[in-house]
């Protein structure tokens, strides 16, 4: 029954045969790709530099790139969890991001 209520026969009778496509077409997937794109415009607005940016440390910057590389799993499920509370996508992204880096 679950793959009659699937969204489409790729995620349904089709998904064995498209299960490589899963890291990059997933919604998962699609978390992690934006928390490296916020991460990587952060650091590119730093570097600018930008005067509102100008004391932001190397060392965050590490920080970040950290919580991008170290992606998992978890992290996506506690991005959703932000989501509920936001309404919106790429601010679960962005709080999350901060709350990781000053742990």
């Amino acid at each position: 029954m679950d793959r009659l209520k699937s969204i489409s026969p790729i995620d349904g009778r089709y998904f064995a045969n498209c299960i490589e496509l899963s890291p990059f077409f997933s919604e998962y997937a699609l978390i992690r790709y934006r928390v490296l794109v916020e991460v990587e415009y952060f650091i590119a607005l730093c570097k600018l530099p930008l005067p509102q940016l100008a004391g932001v440390q190397e060392k965050a910057l590490l920080s970040l790139k950290a919580i991008a590389e170290n992606f998992g799993d978890n992290d996506a499920i506690r991005i959703k969890e932000i989501e509920r509370t936001t309404n919106h996508d790429v601010k679960a992204v962005e709080y999350f991001c901060v709350r990781n880096l000053t742990k």
